[in-house]
């Protein structure tokens, strides 16, 4: 998505996406009468705005109505993309950031132990050369609803999506480490 389709944005169009917003399950039929237009005046107009970027439907967890721990991960990396290449298979991470200020990455991560999350960050990035610093921030609670996708993973592995074996790591035997939830050593219940 470009900053001139969201320009080209007439007044209907704007509406179709706050109503959606507001109701991601909203019909189209509904969104329809509520503008007074046809339904397949709305249809059309939704295929544009997905097809442009503008709308996207996505599944997952609502993490403000779960038991899961989520940790804002703030660091400076030499190499910023090494760092989101690195996590982008692991079952705990959702998404990470390139931001600029004094630290230039912003992570997050979701777990059902918040020591599991720290101990992840502790053995793979205090410990990395391209990291220079991090900051380990937990998440109170999210303001708002939050959903995001979170991967369950249903045929285990023996070794993480990393590349490691959890029963190797220093972390594991200790009640600190769950283990990666990709991974047959996995101790938790819910990813």
């Amino acid at each position: 998505m470009k900053v001139k389709d969201l320009e080209k944005l007439d007044e209907t169009d704007r509406k179709i996406v706050s109503l959606l917003a507001e109701n991601s399950e909203v019909s189209q039929s509904a969104i329809a009468r509520e503008l007074k237009m046809s339904q397949p005046a709305i249809y059309t107009r939704m295929k544009r705005l997905r097809n442009n970027g503008i709308i996207a439907h996505v599944v997952g967890t609502n993490l403000k109505n779960t038991r899961f721990y989520i940790a804002e991960v703030e660091m400076t990396a030499k190499d910023p993309w090494k760092v989101l290449d690195f996590f982008k298979n692991c079952p705990m991470y959702l998404n990470g950031l390139i931001t600029s200020g004094r630290r230039n990455l912003c992570l997050f991560f979701v777990s059902e132990k918040l020591q599991a999350v720290e101990s992840c960050i502790n053995h793979h990035m205090r410990r990395n050369p391209n990291v220079v610093d991090v900051e380990f921030n937990v998440v109170i609670t999210p303001a708002k609803d939050l959903v995001v996708p979170v991967k369950l993973w249903n045929e285990k592995m023996d070794k993480s999506p990393c590349g490691k074996r959890c029963d190797e790591q220093p972390c594991y035997p200790s009640e600190k480490c769950l283990g990666c939830p990709a991974t047959v050593f996995y101790k938790g219940t819910l990813l």
